[in-house]
């Protein structure tokens, strides 16, 4: 299985931008590896992945023309690029792995997360 640590977050202002990091470690040519955010009061939203082994990637409609994901494979380490950020971005972003095959339930190796907030 995978260890991930989340790397990145902080204070920007609105419109500007951050880039996330995810380092991985173990087997991640087996995974899907996803990043997640999550505020106070909301439910864990999935907002883009990248299955290792094949490199495709997938970005959530909300966040699309925003976020990017992308990836370095000599580190083991994803990022999520945010553009324009807006204060409703403000939450712990969380990276996760998920087994090639499996269902989006099946996300786990959770990384502690980074906090992001955005101010106005």
């Amino acid at each position: 299985q995978v260890q991930l640590v989340e790397s990145g977050g902080g204070l920007v202002q609105a419109g500007g931008s951050l880039r996330l990091a995810c380092a991985a470690s173990g087997p991640v040519n087996l995974y899907v590896i996803g990043w997640f955010r999550q505020a106070p009061g909301k439910e864990r939203e999935l907002l883009a992945a990248v299955d290792w082994s094949s490199g495709r990637t997938y970005v959530a409609d909300s966040v699309k023309g925003r976020f990017t994901i992308s990836r370095d494979n000599y580190r083991s380490t994803i990022f999520l690029q945010m553009y324009n950020l807006k204060p409703e971005d403000t939450a712990l972003y969380i990276c996760a792995a998920k087994p090639r095959g499996g269902s989006r339930e099946d996300y786990g190796s959770w990384g502690q997360g980074t906090q992001v907030t955005v101010s106005s």
